[in-house]
C-alpha cells in the first residue's frame, strides 16, 4: 500500500477506491467538487459528520477562485484553506493510514488537485443517546446524568465540572481492527507521573484486533486474572461526579469509546464499598449508611455458610437461639435446601433484570412470593432457610457496586461448598482461601490494593467509615495513593 498521497487528483481518487469500499457500502459519501477553478474529491461516512456545518464551510467558497488567491498563488494553500474553513477543526495529512483512520472514526477528507496534502475535516457527529442517570448508581439527590457512548461527550461531562487547565486528555487508539479511541484523562498538576506513563505505554502496546466489550475488554486486556480471583481488578463509575471527585484527588481515569463507564486508576478493594448517596445526605446519616454497607457487605459473605455450620453443630449456640436454625432436617438437607434458595433468588433475580420493564417489578415480587410459598408447600426449601436467603439477597443489593456483590457470591459458594465437604475444617479453610484470594487479587500498577489499610493511612482509613463534611473533605492537590 502507498504511504503517502500523490499531487495529482486521478491517482489519489483511484487509491482510496483500492483502500475502502467506496462503491459497494451505502454509507460512503463521494462528490467531485469544484472549488473555483481547483477540482476536489470529497469522501465522508453518512451519519458521523455534520452535513449542516460542512454545508456551510462549502457554500461559503463554492464561487472563489483558488487560482486568483495570492495564498495560493504564493503555494501556501494551508493558510488558505485555514482562511476559508474557519468554524471547523481541520488538519493536513500525506499519510495514507493516518488518513483512513480519520475517515473511519468521522472526520471528512478533502483531496485537492495539485497537491500532496489531504484536508481532514473534523465535523463529525456521531449517533448518541441523551444523558441518562446510570441504573446501578442511582441516587436520590444530586446530579441525575451520566456517562454514555460517546467518548468526546463524556469528556464534556468531566470538562464541565473541572474547569481548570490543568485537565488533560490524551488519546490513544486500541485495536487494529476496531481502532477504539482510547483517552487518559488527569489533572497534570496532581497525578502519578510514573503510573501515567505505565498507562500510556501499555495502551500503545497492546496487540489485539477488537475492544468487543469496549472498557471491559480493555480491563482484562491490562490484568490478566485466573477464576481464582473474582474481585475486580479496576473501579468502573458511569457518574461523571464521582469521576470527576477522583481526578480532583489525583487519580487517572480512562474513558473508551463506546463505553458508558470510566475507569479509574490505581484501584482499591474499598472503592468498591462508597456510594455517591453518602456525599448527598447529612454527614451523620451518610456515616450510617457507609456503615450499614459494610455491615451488609459481611453478612451476604458469612449468613449462608454460618447457618449451614451451625446446623451441623447446633451445640455452638445456646438453646434459647438454637430456635433460629431449621429444625427437623439433617446436614445434607440443609445444604440442599441452602442452595436451593441461593439458585432460585439469583435466578429470579437475573430475571427480572433482564425482562421488559412493565413486567421486571412484578415478576420480581409476585412470582417471587407464589415460588416460595410452592416451595415451602411442597417441602422443597424450609421458611427459615428461604428467610434466611432472603436476607442474603437484600444484603447483596445493599452492596453500592455490582461486580463486588458478584464477587462475594462467588465466595460465599466456595464456602457452602467447603463447609459441606470439609465439616469443622470447611469454613477455616474457606475463610483462608477466600482471604489469600483476596490479598493476591492482581491490580495495576505498584500501588497496594488495600490502601489505606497497607501500607497504613490513619486519616485516609477514618474517611472510609465516616463521612466527613465538605469543607473538611475537600481535596487537595496531592497524588493518588
Amino acid at each position: 500500500m502507498t504511504h503517502s498521497l500523490s499531487s495529482k487528483l486521478k491517482e489519489n481518487i483511484q487509491l482510496f477506491h483500492s483502500l475502502l469500499p467506496l462503491d459497494s457500502s451505502f454509507d460512503f459519501i463521494t462528490r467531485e467538487i469544484s472549488l473555483g477553478n481547483t477540482n476536489c474529491y470529497f469522501i465522508s461516512i453518512n451519519g458521523m459528520c455534520d452535513l449542516e456545518i460542512l454545508q456551510f464551510l462549502f457554500s461559503n467558497i463554492e464561487e472563489e477562485d483558488f487560482t486568483s488567491s495570492h495564498l495560493y498563488a504564493s503555494k501556501n494553500i494551508p493558510n488558505f484553506i485555514k482562511n476559508c474553513f474557519t468554524y471547523a477543526q481541520i488538519s493536513f495529512s500525506s499519510s495514507v493510514p493516518q488518513i483512513l483512520q480519520s475517515i473511519l472514526s468521522g472526520p471528512s477528507l478533502l483531496l485537492i488537485d495539485g497537491y500532496d496534502q489531504a484536508l481532514i475535516i473534523d465535523t463529525r457527529k456521531y449517533p448518541a443517546r441523551s444523558l441518562e442517570e446510570p441504573d446501578t448508581e442511582k441516587v436520590i439527590k444530586g446530579a441525575h446524568d451520566g456517562f454514555i457512548e460517546t467518548l468526546l461527550t463524556n469528556c464534556n461531562l468531566l470538562r464541565r465540572r473541572l474547569r481548570t487547565p490543568n485537565l488533560v486528555f490524551s488519546l490513544h487508539t486500541v485495536g487494529t481492527v476496531s481502532a477504539t479511541d482510547v483517552a487518559v484523562c488527569y489533572l497534570k498538576d496532581c497525578c502519578d507521573n510514573e503510573l501515567l506513563q505505565q498507562i500510556e505505554k501499555s495502551l500503545d502496546s497492546l496487540q489485539v484486533s477488537c475492544l468487543t466489550m469496549g472498557i471491559h475488554s480493555l480491563k482484562e486486556l491490562l490484568v490478566k486474572k485466573s477464576f481464582f480471583h473474582p474481585l475486580p481488578s479496576f473501579f468502573l463509575t458511569s457518574r461523571p461526579d464521582v469521576a470527576a471527585s477522583y481526578l480532583a484527588e489525583g487519580y487517572l481515569l480512562l474513558l473508551a469509546d463506546n463505553s458508558p463507564f470510566a475507569m479509574v486508576l490505581p484501584c482499591n478493594i474499598f472503592q468498591f464499598t462508597q456510594s455517591p448517596e453518602d456525599y448527598y445526605k447529612a454527614p451523620l446519616v451518610g456515616t450510617y449508611l457507609r456503615l450499614l454497607r459494610l455491615f451488609c457487605t459481611f453478612l451476604s459473605l458469612l449468613l449462608l455458610p454460618a447457618i449451614l455450620y451451625l446446623s451441623y453443630r447446633p451445640e455452638l449456640l445456646s438453646i434459647q437461639f438454637q430456635g433460629l436454625l431449621p429444625q427437623g432436617q439433617s446436614f445434607l438437607s440443609v445444604f440442599i435446601h441452602l442452595l436451593f434458595v441461593e439458585f432460585g433468588l439469583d435466578l429470579f433475580k437475573y430475571a427480572s433484570s433482564h425482562a421488559a420493564s412493565p413486567f421486571s417489578s412484578s415478576l420480581g415480587l409476585i412470582g417471587g412470593l407464589l415460588i416460595g410459598d410452592m416451595a415451602v408447600t411442597l417441602d422443597w426449601t424450609n421458611p427459615v432457610i428461604l428467610f434466611y436467603g432472603a436476607l442474603t439477597l437484600l444484603s447483596g443489593l445493599a452492596i453500592s457496586t455490582i461486580e463486588l456483590a458478584d464477587a462475594i457470591k462467588m465466595y460465599r459458594l466456595w464456602l457452602l461448598l467447603l463447609v459441606y465437604l470439609l465439616l469443622d475444617y470447611g469454613l477455616w479453610i474457606g475463610g483462608f482461601l477466600v482471604l489469600l484470594s483476596i490479598l493476591t487479587t492482581p491490580i495495576y500498577g505498584k500501588k497496594s490494593y488495600f490502601w489505606p489499610l497497607f501500607p497504613l493511612q490513619l486519616q485516609e482509613l477514618k474517611t472510609l467509615f465516616l463521612r466527613s463534611p465538605a469543607f473538611r473533605a475537600q481535596p487537595e492537590n496531592k497524588k493518588a495513593p
